[in-house]
């Protein structure tokens, strides 16, 4: 069975937007099948421990729902890590989007 968008965002705790932005920079192994992504647990198995992986690690399996444990939680932070850009991440807005407060005179503190 292929993994959904939102099955494996919930077993990699980040958001679906997050696997969105992945797919579309080629940062994660997926299949679009008419515009839909879909991944393969063996794939991402293996993408996952492309990040380094000891022998302690080497029991992880894709796909148990709710089992969490210290090695997959290191293979995902390290996926994160090799997957974020300087310019592409998380960030935070600024105190106005469309900046009125600079066309009224206010400054920012």
């Amino acid at each position: 069975m292929l993994l959904t968008v939102k099955e494996l965002a919930e077993q990699l705790h980040i958001k679906p937007a997050t696997l969105y932005a992945w797919a579309a920079h080629n940062k994660i192994p997926c299949l679009r099948i008419h515009g839909l992504l879909r991944f393969d647990r063996q794939t991402i198995h293996d993408w996952l421990r492309s990040f380094g992986v000891s022998r302690h690690n080497q029991g992880l399996v894709i796909g148990r729902p709710h089992r969490t444990s210290d090695s997959v939680d290191a293979l995902i932070a390290s996926a994160k890590r090799a997957a974020y850009t300087a310019h592409h991440g998380e960030t935070r807005p600024k105190s106005s989007l469309i900046g009125k407060e600079e066309d009224d005179g206010a400054r920012e503190a």
